[in-house]
């Protein structure tokens, strides 16, 4: 062991070397009084707020408890196949790669096999790291659940457990699957609990998963950090934008995190902030995991200097140098506002945020102000806001995410594609020149004209051709008891119709001529039944085989 704070807290000398090279210099209020109980194998029950360097809290003495477990155990050194030795649970997917990525920096020479195991991604790589051996597992619950149902991962030798952001996981709805997680360990485990705030349901849980737990309460008596500066400005829900845009071109701004309700809304500002020259990135749940690590990415690395989020973003997303932060929309919990604002004064820094509310969110500001018991500073903005308005750039639609360009036309109904070839010489395909050449008006009308029944003539009216009887009286189809629908023009015809017999089977021997066709072997067709729906069927003509 060496002298410093680290070493005086029970750490051994590679971790206090690690700490070192990582920039720490004096371990945090949380770190101070958790790292000696939990290299003492007690449970704990953490009340601290995100920022305060939780993940160093219990990630060192855990690496450290597992090193001395594995020296315990003679030519065990590594974990068994889907069998790992310590779990941690984070709400996000966002929380728990930020736990992955900073135990892999505490992790030092250890050489502590550690991997992260969330939805949004394939399964395949994760399934193949645990199938080599996991020491330290970080997951979100849902993932964790479904590789467990399927045979992936065994928790019957864990024998660590750390909630993190416990509040935040009730807030999910997370709290069932924990219990079903808490159910497969074995009873013999260490337990370490952490939430920034604690409901009923909290102090239910840790009463159950807990034993003899060391409480550590270091919330602060001031409810948010005192170098965070708080504005607020009222302004109309259409002038938002105008006054976004105008504070964010302020020269002291570095970095900035745009927050909002919905995950529309988030897209919605994303857009009219890109469209005014701004670059942005959003983030929120209906995100893949692909789009939110890529937007993350691009704004740790600054190729994007303002990231539009929901509260997804607002619990444990440590990004250093976010020197602004606007509550576009103020959360419906003053809780949210807190954790929102933490997102910058991060490690000592100075930080500003801004509220722009309005009419209808007057009732949520009095409520953040009496749980931070601060009163906002009211700004009024130097800037003619409605003029601002009118002179925004306009925004593009939201673009629909179809496939339609690689699909192939839907049939139509009754089994043609008469659709597919709509589009042939710009698909480039030959056309279906076997189909039958559609005739003309004139030829079509000439053709219909033939199979007509005498004493018919045909109407246009309104685009439509109809039927007509000579010397028939029209029918009115405004009287509610008649209707023109209903009237069969062939009707008449058939009622003064006599069958000829003077023909061989029955029927005129001209079927084209005179009034009607025999229509041999209908029987009780359609031209013996008197108001029927369908004109007579026309006889077919035979040739005579009888020469």
């Amino acid at each position: 062991m060496t002298d410093g704070p680290f070493a005086s807290l029970g750490l051994h000398q590679s971790y206090c070397e690690t700490v070192a090279d990582l920039g720490f210099e004096e371990p945090s209020d949380i770190q101070r009084a958790a790292i000696p109980e939990v290299l003492a194998h007690k449970d704990i029950l953490g009340i601290a707020q995100t920022g305060t360097g939780k993940t160093a809290a219990f990630g060192l003495p855990l690496l450290q408890n597992l090193v001395q477990e594995a020296a315990q155990r003679k030519g065990e050194l590594r974990a068994k196949p889907r069998h790992p030795r310590a779990l941690i649970l984070a709400p996000t997917r966002e929380l728990a790669l930020q736990i992955h990525e900073e135990l892999g920096r505490l992790t030092g020479p250890s050489k502590m096999n550690h991997a992260c195991v969330i939805g949004g991604v394939g399964q395949n790589p994760q399934v193949k790291k645990l199938r080599a051996g996991v020491d330290i597992l970080v997951a979100a619950p849902g993932r964790l659940l479904d590789l467990m149902n399927q045979g992936h991962i065994n928790l019957s030798e864990t024998q660590f457990l750390v909630l993190d952001e416990c509040d935040r996981l009730m807030d999910m709805g997370f709290i069932p699957d924990v219990r079903r997680i808490i159910k497969a360990l074995p009873a013999q485990r260490q337990t370490l609990l952490f939430s920034a705030t604690m409901p009923t349901e909290i102090a239910k849980l840790s009463k159950e998963i807990l034993r003899n737990p060391v409480r550590i309460d270091v919330t602060p008596e001031e409810v948010t950090v005192a170098k965070i500066q708080q504005k607020v400005v009222h302004v109309k829900t259409a002038q938002k934008r105008a006054a976004l845009e105008h504070l964010l071109r302020d020269e002291s701004l570095v970095r900035a995190i745009v927050f909002t309700r919905t995950k529309h809304g988030a897209n919605k500002v994303a857009r009219q902030l890109n469209a005014s020259g701004f670059v942005a990135e959003v983030i929120h749940g209906n995100k893949s995991q692909a789009a939110r690590q890529r937007a993350l990415e691009n704004f740790k690395s600054g190729n994007a200097w303002i990231l539009v989020a929901t509260d997804i973003a607002a619990r444990g997303i440590d990004i250093r140098a976010i020197s602004h932060v606007f509550n576009y929309e103020l959360p419906h919990e003053p809780e949210s506002y807190v954790h929102r604002i933490g997102r910058t004064a991060r490690a000592g820094a100075a930080g500003v945020a801004w509220a722009l509310v309005d009419a209808s969110e007057v009732g949520r500001l009095k409520a953040v102000q009496r749980f931070t018991k601060l009163t906002l500073e009211r700004v009024t903005l130097d800037l003619d806001l409605d003029a601002a308005t009118r002179q925004l750039a306009p925004v593009k639609p939201e673009p629909k995410e179809t496939n339609q360009g690689n699909k192939r036309p839907p049939a139509k109904r009754g089994g043609s594609r008469q659709g597919a070839n709509q589009n042939n010489e710009a698909a480039g395909r030959r056309p279906n020149k076997s189909r039958r050449k559609q005739a003309s008006d004139s030829e079509g009308e000439r053709a219909h004209a033939k199979s007509r029944p005498e004493g018919i003539t045909q109407e246009k009216r309104g685009g439509k051709t109809q039927g007509k009887i000579d010397g028939q009286k029209e029918v009115d189809g405004n009287r509610p008891d008649v209707s023109n629908a209903n009237r069969d023009p062939y009707a008449e015809q058939r009622r003064n119709r006599r069958r000829p017999s003077n023909a061989k089977h029955g029927g005129n021997p001209n079927p084209r001529g005179g009034t009607n066709n025999g229509n041999r072997g209908q029987g009780k067709s359609a031209a013996g039944i008197e108001g029927g729906d369908r004109p007579p069927r026309r006889r077919r003509r035979e040739n005579s085989r009888q020469a």
